[in-house]
């Protein structure tokens, strides 16, 4: 429902402009700059808003955001071989870039592996007119000194990730810790009793929040967490297969990876010790992203939007950039549980075997 206000008042802001014109506040942003990328009837329709309202944009800040570069960038903490090998990376590129095309930016990707590289890139990134904001992949405690020095700069900037200090910058992240608590909870409802998980890396966010996940769950449900039952992987297949390894020896019958990609190496080291899934035991990964690995077609698993969360990320990006008033926040896009044959009703085999 479109706002209404008085056409007597002066002091309309873009949110106002958008509001009653139905559209983003971004897409008021673009057509007072004059930007080619606004559909003609879109443009049409909101500059007769600001005709009707007598709107009169910030003049040194339109100033301001004519002198931009159009160009964004992207940072990304990874390999050149972990970015083509994992799956998520493609994915989140396809909605950034998807984003990007939409609203008329270029894209800058940045791969920065070591210190030496984020030396390198820093220099770059920071030079005032090369970029009009930055989107950063975080959740490391190594990242924080990046992002602070991009803060410290003002450069316009959101973090996908929750990072280690978020009080001060704009993330936009997957709600870890419920989607982890509904898939361990499944799985305890299901009748396993018994139930392991295979975390991401404890020095980041996305590790340490889907850890917590798994151990409200187990709290919840019978409050007995045994910690020899979580073994760190390192979201790579050989991780997972590896993590696995040292939880069969204990016997679980439920097993949470925090990514399908470490769930496609458990499910090898599962069959290669010629137990059953989900008869044996039953798994659950995290991403539902394709993926060639073994596995893929038959995983239990938590579904997160990635492309949308590369699209959302440059559309807040867009807003910081062209009002630097607005102050940081967090956002938390939801997950779907997506229940497949990895998963099996213990409870229900059970029943059937007394009668």
């Amino acid at each position: 429902m479109k706002k209404q206000l008085d056409n007597s008042v002066s002091n309309l802001t873009l949110d106002d402009i958008a509001a009653l014109a139905g559209v983003s506040r971004s897409t008021v942003s673009r057509v007072v700059n004059e930007h080619p990328s606004v559909k003609k009837d879109v443009r049409q329709r909101v500059l007769g808003i600001i005709e009707e309202h007598h709107f009169h944009p910030n003049a040194a800040a339109r100033t301001l955001a004519m002198q931009r570069s159009w160009t964004i960038g992207l940072i990304l903490p990874h390999s050149v071989s972990t970015f083509f090998t994992d799956p998520y990376y493609p994915n989140l590129l396809m909605g950034i870039a998807k984003a990007c095309n939409l609203y008329g930016y270029t894209l800058a990707l940045f791969l920065v592996s070591t210190k030496e590289d984020e030396e390198n890139v820093f220099p770059r990134v920071g030079r005032k007119g090369f970029l009009d904001g930055v989107i950063v992949q975080s959740g490391h405690h190594g990242d924080q000194g990046a992002i602070g020095r991009m803060v410290d700069k003002k450069i316009p900037l959101v973090v996908l990730g929750r990072p280690v200090r978020s009080d001060n910058v704009t993330y936009i992240d997957i709600d870890n810790i419920n989607a982890v608590k509904s898939a361990v909870t499944y799985l305890y409802q299901t009748g396993c009793r018994k139930i392991a998980t295979i975390t991401g890396p404890i020095d980041s966010t996305v590790g340490i929040d889907r850890l917590e996940g798994y151990r409200q769950a187990i709290k919840e449900q019978n409050g007995l967490l045994d910690e020899n039952l979580v073994v760190e992987g390192n979201f790579t297949e050989t991780g997972g297969y590896l993590a696995m390894q040292k939880l069969l020896p204990l016997h679980p019958d439920g097993v949470f990876a925090a990514s399908d990609v470490m769930a496609a190496g458990a499910m090898k080291a599962i069959e290669e010790a010629s137990l059953r899934i989900p008869e044996d035991i039953s798994i659950i990964g995290f991403d539902d992203l394709p993926m060639p690995s073994y596995g893929s077609n038959q995983l239990s698993t938590i579904r997160q939007d990635v492309p949308e969360l590369g699209l959302k990320s440059v559309e807040n990006l867009i807003e910081l950039i062209e009002d630097e008033s607005i102050p940081p926040h967090h956002i938390l896009m939801g997950t779907e549980l997506i229940i497949r044959k990895s998963c099996f009703n213990l409870n229900a085999f059970r029943q059937s075997e007394k009668q």
